[in-house]
């Protein structure tokens, strides 16, 4: 079948719309007819290529839709079916998903390179083999996908809302619930507050953590934080530090959660001052693989206790976080609705980057027309 898609063909380039012919399911894959995808700033690094992926590749990580057809082994879902697919996918058998790891999941390791795990693809033009970011593509009307990247969602919950909880919400909150392992009475102190970020604010909020302290340049983003759930907000990191001291009384604070678009060393090393004995830095935020982020004083980690870890998806399961998220929305205690700035049409995502890059956005949400 025909599908349109927005594709990237190059690092630094804007995304082109393509034809593209798309093959239909495999035994255990999933065809999905796309309603919305989210504007994620993960995309923007594959753009940029501090993701460095295998071009062409389609963009879009994060999307929501509606089953068209499934392969004769599937099982989890059939036709009619609402799903948010997850940009993790999780198998259930490997080591890892069967030790409750299943944000490692063994099957992740193509979604660089925007393959099938067998190294297959399912949309081509004109000879050529056109990738899915994290193995979806979700900027494309119609996506051929693995079982194992999709979790089936209440048919009553709007898609274009939906479509969030598939990255942004769950790594977010997991980077605060999970990863930072957020207690009632911390001190917790996010850095940055897009996507990701403004999601580990709400995780923060619901642990019961006493100061959730935001750091971001632009007051958009800090004032949109102190709506849901932050105590403090700062355009910079040195003011936050000072004002952590005072908040308790010198004994600092309990996690630092670094969520920024693109980490840098300085960021980092924020975190690691502003965190006291025995707390924790979780970088869920990226940069190029070469690029050496994480200098800090080996003494004071040791004297200090402190911990310096990394948390993918928020250390989340996403055959049963993604539900859970969405659980808590229908209950009124996770807002979703309020976290989508602007939407788009497929023409339009050049426009949504542009719009991200320039901090007009804390999500932005692009809407498939069939």
């Amino acid at each position: 079948m025909k599908t349109k898609a927005a594709v990237l063909t190059g690092v630094h380039q804007p995304f082109e719309l393509i034809e593209l012919d798309l093959d239909g399911p495999e035994k255990d894959e999933i065809l999905i007819r796309y309603v919305a995808a989210g504007l994620c700033h993960s995309d923007l690094h594959v753009a940029e290529g501090d993701i460095p992926p295998r071009y062409p590749i389609v963009g879009g990580h994060e999307g929501a839709g509606v089953v068209e057809e499934v392969g004769a082994a599937v099982t989890k879902v059939k036709p009619g079916d609402h799903v948010v697919c997850s940009f993790i996918p999780s198998c259930g058998r490997c080591r890892y998903c069967s030790t409750g790891r299943q944000n490692l999941c063994d099957l992740g390791a193509t979604i660089s390179e925007g393959c099938m795990p067998d190294g297959t693809f399912r949309m081509h033009a004109n000879g050529v083999d056109y990738g899915g970011t994290c193995m979806l593509g979700t900027f494309s009307q119609y996506g051929t996908v693995k079982e194992a990247s999709v979790v089936k969602i209440d048919p009553s919950l709007p898609l274009d809302v939906a479509v969030l909880v598939g990255c942004g919400v769950p790594t977010g909150w997991g980077t605060a619930v999970h990863a930072g392992a957020v207690r009632p009475g911390d001190t917790t102190v996010i850095y940055g507050i897009g996507g990701i970020g403004i999601n580990a604010v709400q995780g923060a909020a619901h642990a019961g953590a006493k100061n959730v302290v935001v750091v971001d340049p632009i007051a958009f983003k800090r004032d949109t934080a102190l709506k849901l759930g932050a105590t403090h907000a700062f355009a910079t990191a040195e003011e936050a530090q000072a004002a952590v001291v005072d908040l308790t009384r010198g004994q600092l604070a309990d996690q630092a959660l670094i969520t920024v678009g693109v980490v840098d060393q300085a960021v980092v090393s924020a975190g690691f001052d502003i965190v006291g004995k025995g707390g924790v830095v979780v970088l869920t935020g990226l940069a190029h693989p070469e690029s050496i982020t994480v200098q800090v004083s080996g003494s004071v980690m040791t004297l200090f206790e402190k911990t310096v870890k990394g948390a993918l998806f928020g250390s989340s399961n996403p055959q049963y976080d993604i539900v859970k998220a969405l659980d808590l929305y229908q209950a009124g205690k996770l807002k979703l609705d309020e976290l989508v700035t602007a939407t788009y049409t497929l023409e339009q995502v050049n426009d949504g980057y542009r719009d991200l890059v320039e901090g007009k956005n804390i999500r932005g949400v692009l809407i498939h027309e069939h």
